[in-house]
């Protein structure tokens, strides 16, 4: 004997078909081709960045491979750079990485993909490699731009500027938590420990 479902049962049902859907498409719609999420556990939480492979193919491939190898495990962040303590700075971002850098045949420098070539952007959320004063040095280092820092942007007085590769798109209290973190001049004291960078799809 075949029994009806209740009006109750159809409706959580209908419902819940609803909700996957409109979930499955609210990712689709987030995460356009071309992009990888990764997961920045830290001991003050947890930052979840988009890169954009599609956009800065060269940048990102560089920054998985360091992911994927687990190098980040146990990195820190240990820079921040607030206008707070620094009035005269163009910029505001906290950076991590290796930390300090060594030399190592094993980590190689990789071409800068200005933000004129990318179309990306210094912007809030942002994240982009460090280098060195050679704009071709970037290797590990990165920073999260905290607040509009197009001042670091290709084109103006820093020349071929810094390469933007992504955005973070969940996590921005983490950032902001370990930005106004205590610090000696730009220096985290203490550095706050990255537990892990890993795809997380």
């Amino acid at each position: 004997m075949q029994v009806a479902a209740s009006p109750i049962r159809l409706a959580r049902t209908l419902a819940f078909v609803a909700a996957v859907v409109l979930g499955i498409t609210g990712i689709a719609r987030a995460a356009p081709p071309g992009s990888v999420d990764v997961a920045i556990a830290t001991a003050d939480g947890t930052i979840v960045v988009r890169l954009d492979r599609a956009h800065a193919p060269i940048t990102t491939k560089n920054f998985l491979h360091f992911v994927d190898a687990g190098a980040y495990d146990g990195a820190t962040f240990y820079r921040t750079v607030r206008r707070a303590r620094e009035p005269q700075s163009r910029i505001e971002v906290i950076q991590g990485g290796l930390n300090p850098q060594t030399a190592n045949a094993m980590v190689a420098t990789i071409p800068l993909e200005p933000t004129s070539k990318t179309g990306l952007h210094n912007t809030d959320g942002a994240i982009a490699m460090a280098r060195t004063a050679d704009p071709n040095s970037a290797t590990t280092e990165f920073f999260i731009d905290v607040g509009d820092d197009r001042f670091l942007d290709a084109g103006g007085s820093l020349g071929p500027g810094y390469a933007v590769f992504g955005r973070v798109v969940r996590g921005m209290d983490v950032v902001h938590r370990i930005h106004a973190a205590p610090a000696s001049g730009e220096t985290l004291s203490p550095p706050v420990r990255i537990v892990s960078i890993r795809r997380v799809r």
